[in-house]
């Protein structure tokens, strides 16, 4: 049977460091900008999390503290260089990843002396006390208010002042290509290969001489350095850091962003923290039901595509090998037509719920815009169109998974040059 020819991995690596160079060039507006670098610095902290929970099985709820804390130095550090200090700004998420460093040795010694549950709860209780020292230690967090900085230090370097939010976006993908580089380069080496052997069997591990606790300390270091370097390009990034850097809030977000992306696999969290900081981002200024939207979303991968967005991506892509793979294509269209049909019903209903629910009231205006159509929630119509909606969603769902239960109780697939 001949092997079907690899991807190359150089081109892979030369594509994605193309996407990095021209989505500023296909998405040009001031604020589309703005939301490419809030996406870069996401999926960096989303990959360095991902070296704790895809790849060492580590549940953390407190992630977000490494990248906050390096927030924090670097903020202090740019305010230094604005003061006289000779340190470049595109050095400053340096600062950050060492002092998320410093942070993950000193958390990590206490973290790590468990796993599981215990190491979940401790980390929640650790998030929690950085957290509350925001506000008690306002020489360091800056209270309520945070610290503010100036990106803009110094002379120009060969015209770059990281004034304009384009300059502060190659700074971020040009971090984020090398972090990333170095973060799958983990994957290859010893550690990273062990550190799956403890995730996936601690006890064998240990049996044959390997330190389950130091593999996952190491691992922890290493993960909280990347975070500092997303925490450090955040402050460059929003010139301001406050105590919600350190919040369980953004730590959510990033658990969330990486299970939706999908934790087993690599590229997974890239995916995961597009969809949403998208999600987050531009569904906020659309309606006021945006974390409904979020929240039922990651209910539906979590219980029906457990691998996340790129396990089916995985799934549905074809192999030369398997002649299921249009057949399952041919699935996933049909899926993809269904839950259209549900999320219209659902997002139709939600809408008119916040509008009549919300509304200004004594307020004249009886109608409500969803996008392009205008709609009058008091009439029948839309709610007759939405509950249609919901139930061509559902009917078209149980047929679908009859269809799968069908095709499942068949023989498998012949596989080309095999039985």
């Amino acid at each position: 049977m001949k092997t079907p020819p690899v991807f190359p991995r150089w081109l892979t690596w030369a594509m994605y460091a193309a996407v990095l160079m021209t989505a500023p060039l296909l998405f040009n507006g001031g604020a589309e900008i703005s939301l490419l670098c809030q996406m870069g610095t996401f999926i960096l902290l989303g990959l360095s999390y991902n070296m704790l929970l895809g790849q060492g099985g580590m549940l953390s709820f407190g992630h977000a503290v490494y990248a906050g804390l390096g927030a924090f130095c670097s903020m202090h550090v740019l305010n230094m260089a604005t003061n006289g200090l000779p340190v470049p700004v595109s050095l400053i998420p340096l600062v950050g990843g060492v002092a998320g460093m410093l942070f993950g040795v000193l958390f990590g010694y206490v973290t790590t002396r468990k796993s599981g549950t215990t190491f979940a709860m401790i980390t929640l209780g650790i998030a929690e006390l950085v957290f509350a020292s925001a506000l008690m230690f306002p020489g360091f967090f800056g209270g309520e208010g945070g610290i503010m900085g100036d990106r803009v230090v110094g002379q120009p370097f060969l015209g770059i002042s990281f004034g304009p939010q384009i300059e502060v976006y190659y700074l971020i993908a040009a971090w984020l290509f090398v972090c990333t580089l170095a973060m799958y380069g983990f994957t290859r080496t010893p550690l990273g290969r062990i550190l799956n052997a403890v995730r996936d069997n601690t006890e064998r591990a240990e049996f044959i001489g390997y330190d389950a606790r130091l593999v996952r300390y190491l691992t922890l270091i290493l993960s909280a350095f990347f975070a500092g370097i997303a925490g450090g390009l955040t402050a460059i990034n929003f010139e301001i850091v406050s105590a919600e850097n350190v919040g369980t809030l953004r730590s959510g977000a990033i658990l969330l962003f990486t299970f939706i992306g999908g934790i087993g696999f690599f590229f997974g969290p890239i995916i995961g923290a597009i969809v949403g900081v998208f999600m987050t981002v531009s569904l906020s200024s659309f309606t006021h039901a945006w974390q409904l939207y979020l929240g039922l979303f990651f209910i539906v991968i979590v219980m029906c595509f457990p691998g996340g967005i790129a396990g089916l991506l995985m799934q549905a892509l074809p192999s030369r090998r398997d002649q299921c793979g249009w057949q399952l294509v041919g699935c996933v269209v049909a899926g993809l037509l269904t839950g259209m049909s549900l999320l219209a019903g659902i997002v139709l209903m939600v809408e008119m719920l916040y509008f009549l629910h919300l509304g200004t009231p004594g307020s004249a205006t009886v109608t409500m815009h969803l996008l392009i159509w205008e709609i009058n929630p008091r009439n029948a119509l839309p709610w007759l169109s939405a509950l249609m909606l919901l139930a061509t969603g559902v009917m078209g769902w149980w047929m679908l998974r009859r269809h799968l239960h069908m095709v499942s109780n068949k023989a498998p697939c012949v596989v080309r040059g095999q039985p």
